[in-house]
This record gives structure tokens, C-alpha cells and sequence, in this order.
């Protein structure tokens, strides 16, 4: 039963705590600059993709009166509290941009040119560059107010001029001025134009300050009263889970093509634009109060991911090389070892090669007779591609499970799934009302022995089949022959092949079948073990914390006096440092690594049940995805996650707790000077470095 008096976080408002954190990291200065740059980039790009999935949700809600959890006047009120929270977090950002970033990047001799007022050394040169290499690709336009606007591309920035006729410059006051507009041609030129070297110093401007230093060439015989920067995010959401599933790759490409005109949730403008200006281009363009967001000078800095760096790797982050692993090292064939023992795969701190090798020696055995793969998100030109291709081509039976749901991420889901076939492989879509996000690789062989003629091999994991950002993103992977796994590997793929199954799983937990009730036990089993005298601990890693009834059941958990650990990267729900939550603590560790393993943990009396999965805990996932979670039997896997998990539960340099009011509240300064520094990620690897004998 959920007790009235328990409260959570709105969904939305807590990821806004989320990105913070990741600002927060531009502001640490034991960082290398062009690391805190990258945080800069990355901060922007989720806000980005926040207004066009998240915040157009509301605005749905507003215009066409869809039916939420929330009524039109809380999403209302919700939209105001995003925005003032965005708002103030942007003042913040830019902040540290002027006032920390520029300066660093100076005392490393480098000048980000901040004005379009050219020094006399680089005039000639911005002149040259914006005639030879800029001019051609403008397209100015006049604005009408209420007879000519352009539409205004998504998540481009354009440049809004204001206007006099140098004729009618004299004439009576009171004249009406002419406006422009004029997108910055994105695709022609980058966005940082690096300018020749002077008195020792590195030099750099944004392709928008050599346009605007330039900008009279493109109006002759007009005076340039105002230039500011304008950019519009659209609604990018769709849904298909009320459609007929017939034609689905056709239907999801038409409305990915669609994205490019939603309705606006978002207009970003320097926050210097005077009023005049501003109040025209919202009548013009009809953006409503609630759609605008003041910025600063330059809008879209996920660009900041490539400013160039003049003086090379001495500013970047170090990482260090993936390590190996001794046992898949020691024998030539992956399946050999795989018929002896479980491998578990921590990456990025390991090579993501092994998954590779895995899926090619697959691909060329001639005693492998089939193999099947889920996609979610591959990386583009995938090596894991290449793979299943090349076994198609050597007579495999190979069959791949596209989900073309996967946001941001269906047309290259739908190309790739196209080479595939061209090359034999049987590819099946989407599932209705469903996303396929469990991360499943599944490997038959014919065998010598009479009592396994088909031996199977299978991968798990908690991450995509991605090699690119399997180099970013910490994940987990476990390799396995495990007889029963496999039978229920085997299981899942005959769900998604639409073959008859029988919905009975033994050791896989599977959404929609036996995931939710499985977890209630493992819970209620640690409450009952408190009620016995015992003792009770569970250990949840995730992405995301939202489901309400998952947070019930936690918040009962902890009223019972269950210990409760979670570390959460992003959206957390739960209230902790509530009497309902007073034995739960909240971990947040934002790093070099996007931290993306979802893992969880029961004492189970001492037992010590350990799970790693594809889902995170919210409510698209365990009740709208087809996800798995699976178990780590075998002792030395099981001891490195646990060992993990307490690594990242001492971190007091990178973790923050995340406190009952949202605030990311750094473990470093609540630890004592005698405590020895951790910082989790660095420590994981000397810890797999160690305990594979590596050092």
C-alpha cells in the first residue's frame, strides 16, 4: 500500500539536478582545461535534447489538452519551474565560462575571441576568410512581420539584424527599422576559425564574430543597428505505440523526417537583445512567454567539443589504455574458455575487443550454426555489423532484432538493418507498444558431446553493441555457456521472434513476465530478514530512479530498517533524509566515464544476490520495454561487481550526495582530512589491474 505521506521528486526537476552536476565538473580546476571544455559541450547538448523530447511533452499537454499525470495547470507550472531553474543555471554556466574557462584557456596562451572587434593584426586575414570561404554560402532575408518570416530551422543558430537605410538616416525620428535574418551556414564552415599566431599567443573566433565583423559587406547601404543569435529547439517526441505495426520502418522514418518542423518548445536569444527586438521576432514568429529562454552571446556550445586545441595533449584528460583480460588472452578461442568458465567484461576499463572477437570468431567458425543479436544503438560503420554480415556471407543462420524505437537513433538502426539483410540476414522490427532494450547476443554450435549436441553461447550486458561508446560509457558484460541462461536466452529470443514460449524463466528476469514480482521478493526478502533480527542491505546502481511503485517498495523497505545504497547518475525520484527514507542514501558520480551499468545488489543473508541489467527503474521500462536481468553465479565475477560497488560507494572526489532538496552535495567537503582520497574510476582500474595480475 503507498502511504499517503510519501513524497518524490518531479521527474524533470530532478534531471535539471543531474545536468548541474555535470556543469559542476567545468567548474572543478583539478581538471585538465579542455576536459572542463568537454563538460561545457556535454552540458549543452543534454539540454538540448531535454527541451526537444521532455519539455515538449508539456507543451503537448498545453495544445492539444493530452492527458498526463499532471493537469494543464501543473504542466504549466512545471514548464515555469524548468525554465527558472534553466535560467539560473545558464547564468551560472556562462560564468564560468567568462570568468574560468577564458581565463585558463589564456594563461595557456590561447585568446577565444570574445567580440567582433578584430584586432589590427587579424584584419586582413578575417576579411580574406569571410570573403573567400563565408560569403558565398549566406542567405540573408528580410523579415515582414506580417507578410514574409522564414521558418526557422531546429537547433540552428541564426543571426537577427536590425536595420536603417543609410539615406533615411537623417530624416524625422520615429522611422521604422528593417529586420533580417540569416542562419550560419553550419555544414560549409566550423564553427571556431583558428587565426594566424601573434606575440606568442594562440588565437580563435567563433565563425559568428567573423560574420558579424563582417556583416556591413552583406547589407551595403544599410547602417547595422543590433546583431544577436537566435536559435529554436523543436518537439523531436513521436509515439507509434497506437499504430498498426504494419510498414513500421516506413511509419518511423516519416516522422523522424518530421522532427525538423515540430512545434517549438524552446527559444533561445542573447539575453543583451533589447526589447524592441525581441518583441517583434516573438510576434513575428509567434513564440509565447513560456517558449523563451534568455541566453548568452553564442548559443548551441555543444560546439565546444571541438574547439581546437593549439597546444595539444598537455590540456586534455589522460585515459588510460584498456586493460586485458589474462584468461581470454591466454587461449586463441573465446567459446574455448567460455565451455570452462564465465567471463565478465568490466568496460571501458577493459577492451571492448573481446565482444568483437566473440561475435567474429562466431562469424568464421564452421561448427557455429546460428547466431542472434538485439540492436538498440550501434555505432555507425559497426564492427559489430561487419560481423553478423560476415557470418550471414559464411552460411550462419543469423537473425537480428532492430529496434527501430530506439530515439535519435532510427535511421541509422533502419540503414544498418538494411546491409544486413542485403547480406541474408533475417531482421525483425519493432515489437507493438513495446522497445526491445535488453542487450542479448546468443551463439549455437554443433558439439561433439552427446548430451549437448548444440552447445550455446550468449552475451549479456548492460550497455549497447557499440564499440565507440563502449570507450566512454562504463558498462558490464558477461560471456557465458551456462546451460540454463542459455535455455533462457533462448526463451526471450522466442518472444521476440513471436514463436510459441512458454513465460517460464528460471534465472532471467524478463519485463512483462516474472522482472517486477521478482524484485518485490528480493526486497521483502531483506525486510524480513531485519524483522528476524537479521540484517538487511540491498545495493541498487542505475541510470534512473522514477517508477513509483519500485520507489514505494523502497521506501517501505527502508521504514523496516533495510540499508539502502543507491547510487543514480540521473533522474532520482526518491526523497531521501525523510523518516520514510532515513536508511537510504543517494550517490551521484559524474567522471571521465558516463557511468551506464545498472546493478543490482541483495545481502540476502549473507547469500549476496547480484543482478546485472539492461533496465533502469522507471516506468517505460518496466512496464513499456522488453528488458533482462541476469544473474552472476560464478564467485570471482560476483566478488569484482560487489568489490565495485563499494569502490564507488567510498568515492569522496567525483561522488556527491544528492540531498532532499536536489542539491549535488560533494562528498569532498564532508570528509575528513585524514580519509584518504578515492575517486572511483581510477581506483576501479588499479583495482581489475590488480586483481588480474596485471601489475
Amino acid at each position: 500500500m503507498e502511504n499517503n505521506q510519501y513524497t518524490y521528486f518531479k521527474r524533470d526537476i530532478s534531471w535539471l539536478s543531474f545536468n548541474y552536476r555535470v556543469l559542476l565538473e567545468a567548474k572543478d580546476e583539478r581538471l585538465p582545461i579542455y576536459e572542463r571544455i568537454k563538460f561545457l559541450s556535454i552540458y549543452s547538448s543534454n539540454l538540448e535534447e531535454f527541451y526537444k523530447i521532455r519539455v515538449s511533452g508539456y507543451h503537448s499537454s498545453l495544445l492539444k489538452n493530452i492527458k498526463r499525470d499532471e493537469s494543464i495547470e501543473e504542466a504549466m507550472r512545471t514548464i515555469v519551474q524548468i525554465n527558472s531553474e534553466v535560467t539560473a543555471q545558464e547564468k551560472e554556466y556562462y560564468a564560468i565560462f567568462n570568468q574560468m574557462i577564458l581565463p585558463e584557456l589564456k594563461k595557456n596562451n590561447i585568446v577565444l575571441y570574445q567580440s567582433d572587434q578584430v584586432e589590427p593584426f587579424h584584419r586582413a586575414y578575417v576579411e580574406k576568410y569571410f570573403n573567400e570561404e563565408v560569403f558565398p554560402y549566406l542567405q540573408p532575408m528580410i523579415i515582414l512581420k506580417d507578410d514574409i518570416h522564414s521558418f526557422i530551422q531546429d537547433g540552428r543558430i541564426y543571426q537577427v539584424i536590425s536595420l536603417l537605410q543609410k539615406k533615411k538616416k537623417k530624416e524625422a525620428e520615429g522611422l521604422k527599422y528593417t529586420y533580417a535574418i540569416m542562419k550560419i551556414p553550419f555544414t560549409k564552415i566550423p564553427r571556431f576559425i583558428e587565426l594566424p599566431s601573434y606575440g606568442g599567443n594562440y588565437y580563435i573566433m567563433f565563425i559568428d564574430d567573423v560574420i558579424k565583423a563582417n556583416m556591413q559587406s552583406v547589407f551595403p547601404g544599410y547602417e547595422i543597428v543590433d546583431c544577436f543569435s537566435i536559435k529554436i529547439s523543436r518537439d523531436a517526441d513521436f509515439s507509434l505505440e497506437d499504430e498498426d505495426q504494419k510498414d513500421i520502418a516506413e511509419k518511423i522514418l516519416r516522422k523522424v523526417r518530421k522532427r525538423k518542423i515540430g512545434a517549438v518548445t524552446r527559444f533561445q536569444y542573447d539575453k543583451d537583445m533589447p526589447d524592441y527586438f525581441l518583441r517583434y521576432l516573438c510576434e513575428t514568429y509567434e513564440i509565447e512567454e513560456e517558449e523563451l529562454l534568455p541566453s548568452g552571446r553564442y548559443l548551441n556550445l555543444s560546439d565546444l567539443s571541438n574547439l581546437p586545441n593549439p597546444v595539444g595533449d598537455s590540456l586534455k584528460q589522460k585515459l588510460p589504455q584498456p586493460l586485458r583480460v589474462p584468461e581470454l588472452e591466454s587461449n586463441t578461442s573465446i567459446l574455448r574458455v567460455l565451455r570452462k568458465q564465465d567471463v565478465l567484461l568490466h568496460f571501458p576499463y577493459q577492451s571492448f575487443d573481446y565482444l568483437l572477437r566473440f561475435l567474429m570468431q562466431a562469424a568464421f567458425d564452421p561448427k557455429v550454426i546460428e547466431i542472434k543479436v538485439t540492436q538498440y544503438r550501434v555505432a555507425e560503420n559497426s564492427a559489430v555489423i561487419n560481423s553478423l554480415i560476415s557470418a550471414a556471407k559464411n552460411g550462419k543462420k543469423v537473425t537480428v532484432f532492430v529496434e527501430l524505437k530506439a530515439r535519435f537513433d532510427e535511421e541509422n538502426n533502419y540503414l544498418s538493418s538494411e546491409l544486413m539483410q542485403q547480406a541474408g540476414v533475417k531482421i525483425i522490427y519493432s515489437l507493438p507498444g513495446l522497445k526491445v532494450h535488453a542487450k542479448l547476443a546468443y551463439v549455437r554450435k554443433r558439439s561433439n558431446d552427446p548430451d549437448d549436441p548444440l552447445k550455446g553461447y550468449a552475451y549479456l550486458g548492460t550497455g549497447n553493441f557499440n564499440e565507440k561508446t563502449a570507450r566512454i560509457y562504463s558498462d558490464k558484460g558477461l560471456l557465458t555457456s551456462n546451460k540454463e541462461i542459455i535455455k533462457d536466452i533462448d526463451e526471450v529470443f522466442r518472444v521476440l521472434e513471436g514463436k510459441p514460449y512458454t513465460h517460464n524463466f528460471r534465472h532471467l528476469l524478463v519485463t512483462q513476465f516474472n522482472l517486477l514480482p521478482a524484485i518485490h521478493q528480493l526486497i521483502d526478502r531483506e525486510v524480513e530478514s531485519v524483522k528476524n533480527g537479521g540484517l538487511g542491505h540491498i545495493i541498487l546502481k542505475m541510470n534512473s530512479l522514477e517508477d513509483k511503485g519500485m520507489i514505494n517498495a523502497l521506501y517501505r523497505a527502508s521504514e523496516a530498517g533495510v540499508k539502502i545504497d543507491l547510487i543514480i547518475r540521473g533522474i532520482c525520484c526518491l526523497v531521501p533524509n525523510q523518516p520514510f527514507s532515513k536508511n537510504i542514501t543517494v550517490t551521484r558520480i559524474v567522471d571521465a566515464y558516463l557511468e551506464h551499468a545498472r546493478v543490482w545488489y541483495f545481502f540476502h543473508e549473507g547469500e549476496e544476490k547480484v543482478y546485472l541489467t539492461s533496465a533502469d527503474w522507471m516506468e517505460r521500462n518496466l512496464h513499456r520495454r522488453i528488458e533482462v536481468a541476469f544473474p552472476v553465479y560464478s564467485e570471482k565475477p560476483k566478488r569484482q561487481i560487489v568489490d565495485i560497488l563499494k569502490i564507488q560507494l567510498e568515492d569522496n572526489q567525483s561522488a556527491v550526495w544528492v540531498d532532499e532538496h536536489l542539491n549535488n552535495v560533494f562528498k569532498r567537503d564532508t570528509t575528513s582530512s585524514d580519509e584518504a582520497p578515492v575517486r572511483a574510476q581510477q581506483a576501479i582500474y588499479d583495482y581489475l589491474k590488480k586483481s588480474t595480475g596485471l601489475y
